[in-house]
């Protein structure tokens, strides 16, 4: 049912172009990022949202349910399958999609769809929101690293790096209403 691995059709037509979208580029990475410091049970279940959301993921659009998951996007035998009659969807909601069975040798008899990709991105966030883990990590993007977060004193450095960013933005605000009303 799917190309043989290494799956160029599926990397160059499912992947590349999501990955391209800074936000959907984000989603995956927190992905990632949630899986680091957790336990292997938390670790199954993300890569079962990940099946669900990154590579099988569909999300509701104005005209109608529309695919944005990898494997649907580069297998049109699956994509026809997906938004046909056939399978069961229900809505994406993590806490359940998580421990939701699935295989890669048929097509899906299930998949998850999103009331939008915004709020697939937020339902994600509450439910890594809840892991269990002894520190917290964020993706430096100035330095490309990852910064772990496990002491009051990188949190705080963390935090007055944040208000400074959100003082410059606000201080640009603030040059350009001036601008506008002079």
């Amino acid at each position: 049912m799917h190309s043989p691995e290494p799956d160029c059709v599926h990397e160059l037509l499912g992947h590349v172009p999501l990955l391209a979208d800074p936000e959907f580029a984000e989603f995956s990475q927190e992905i990632g990022l949630a899986s680091l410091g957790v336990s292997d049970d938390e670790i199954t279940k993300l890569s079962t949202l990940y099946w669900f959301t990154v590579e099988f993921g569909l999300c509701k659009e104005p005209d109608g349910i529309k695919a944005y998951g990898a494997g649907l996007l580069s297998s049109y035998g699956e994509l026809e399958h997906a938004l046909s009659d056939v399978p069961e969807r229900r809505p994406f909601e993590p806490f359940s999609t998580a421990v939701e069975p699935y295989q890669d040798q048929n097509y899906q008899s299930v998949y998850f769809v999103a009331d939008s990709f915004e709020d697939a991105k937020i339902k994600f966030r509450q439910y890594t929101a809840t892991m269990k883990r002894p520190f917290a990590v964020h993706y430096n993007t100035d330095t490309q690293t990852i910064d772990v977060l496990d002491t009051a004193e990188k949190l705080l450095y963390r935090f007055r790096t944040l208000k400074a960013q959100v003082d410059h933005l606000y201080n640009a605000m603030t040059i350009l209403t001036n601008l506008r009303t002079a």
